[in-house]
């Protein structure tokens, strides 16, 4: 009832009430009623008696406006909005319903929850925005087909311990997530990243990602890329190449929607849970977020179009350290030393004089490997030694003795001056000269 006098009614209630009034003045009989609305003509006669007696209000349910056998009581209610506005402020209805359920033991719908915050006026953080057109893309077919891979930049641990970055990986058939805490975004991260992503699940055929600096390079080719007529490569698409997996680049970010959707999710959620369990360190994050993901992708993951499991067998650990590592080509000395990043390296073993160049690996865990055609050196690190350049011992003495040269006039008797006109005059007949040119203006 919305006031005295006034009731409200269904598109259907108001059907069965035309149709009543038709049958009361006479103009419609009960059966043809009863075809009409697909009823009884017991049910039209039980109609017809109850609006004579009560009139059209009598079609309308007895139950509406009252509340529901199975509703929450108003103590209930009170106590979980005093719960949301103490632990869950920012909590989205969805994501407070199953904390209060799995926390505080209270089971309340979500769309319950939504109704009870718009009613006392509560607004809360996450709303559904308006999206922007984008052309739907349909999934790959094959589980490790095509994974997308990104770095989510974010305050995960709201000020208790350092910044981080979550280095994300979803699966685009099934939606699998994999993920790892570190403390940047660069090749090492990435690389490492990567190899656990390979040793749970398997080397996929190809990486969807952006161009980060980390992924893609503007640089130019090296001389040794020039000989061998490759294009310039960062170290993580290198790594890729040995691996045999394709990179792809997106050209925007909702090109690769669902890892930017996986961080949007795991920025409302993932934050918020490591907040009820006090996460503060890198360590205590990575071994909440393996089991954080363990039951998100149990009950997120999707079949893919195709069962098949299209990931490759990961390589043994020997092979995946040697190719997920940063790889440089250093200058072998004639005293059988390798600079590297200001180190000195001694390589013990005998090779061949005609030896130019060898290859420098720096593993994940810091470790250097030297490498001459496949196979690797040993090698012991010493102290650099001073060398000073010859040339520039030559620019200090000349500096040098620039500054203790004076810079003097030429004496008035100094052979360049002997043909000078000035020169044939004593000093008191040289000033009164140039006194006279002065004047005369010459």
């Amino acid at each position: 009832m919305a006031e005295k006098g006034v009731f409200l009614m269904s598109q259907k209630e108001v059907r069965r009430a035309g149709l009543i009034e038709q049958i009361l003045e006479r103009k419609l009989t009960q059966q043809k009623v009863a075809e009409m609305l697909d009823l009884s003509d017991r049910q039209v006669r039980r109609l017809v008696k109850v609006v004579r007696k009560e009139g059209l209000e009598g079609l309308i349910h007895k139950n509406r406006g009252m509340e529901g056998n199975r509703g929450l009581c108003k103590r209930i209610r009170k106590k979980v909005l005093k719960i949301y506005a103490k632990k869950y402020h920012d909590f989205g209805p969805t994501l407070a319903s199953e904390k209060l359920l799995e926390l505080d033991k209270i089971r309340v719908d979500h769309d319950t929850m939504r109704r009870w915050l718009l009613e006392e006026g509560i607004k809360y953080e996450w709303q559904r925005r308006k999206r922007p057109h984008r052309k739907w893309r349909e999934r790959k077919e094959c589980f490790g087909e095509m994974v997308q891979m990104d770095g989510s930049h974010h305050d995960w641990l709201e000020g208790r311990g350092p910044e981080l970055v979550l280095m994300g990986y979803v699966d685009d058939a099934t939606g699998e997530k994999y993920a790892k805490f570190y403390l940047y975004e660069g090749t090492v991260p990435a690389m490492g990243s990567f190899k656990g992503y390979a040793e749970e699940y398997g080397v996929p055929q190809s990486v969807y990602l952006d161009k980060h600096s980390t992924y893609k390079t503007t640089r130019h080719q090296t001389i040794f890329e020039e000989l061998k007529d490759e294009q310039a490569l960062t170290q993580f698409e290198r790594a890729m190449k040995e691996l045999g997996v394709r990179v792809i680049h997106a050209h925007s970010a909702p090109a690769k929607g669902r890892v930017e959707k996986f961080f949007k999710t795991m920025q409302d959620r993932l934050i918020k849970e490591m907040r009820l369990a006090n996460i503060k360190t890198l360590e205590e994050a990575n071994k909440f977020l393996a089991k954080f993901l363990a039951k998100y992708n149990k009950r997120f993951r999707v079949a893919a179009k195709n069962p098949t499991n299209v990931h490759r067998k990961c390589p043994s650990k020997n092979i995946l350290d040697s190719i997920l590592c940063i790889k440089e080509q250093r200058t072998l000395r004639k005293d059988s030393t390798v600079y590297y990043e200001s180190r000195v390296f001694l390589i013990t073993n005998r090779i061949t004089r005609r030896a130019r160049y060898v290859e420098v690996e720096e593993r994940l865990d810091g470790s250097i490997r030297i490498k001459y055609k496949g196979r690797y050196l040993n090698y012991k690190e010493v102290e650099p030694s001073i060398r000073v350049n010859q040339e520039e011992v030559v620019c200090k003495k000349n500096a040098v003795k620039k500054k203790k040269r004076k810079n003097s006039k030429a004496a008035k008797n100094h052979p360049w001056r002997r043909h000078s006109p000035e020169h044939q005059l004593d000093s008191c007949d040289y000033e009164s000269v140039k006194r006279e040119r002065v004047l005369s203006g010459v």
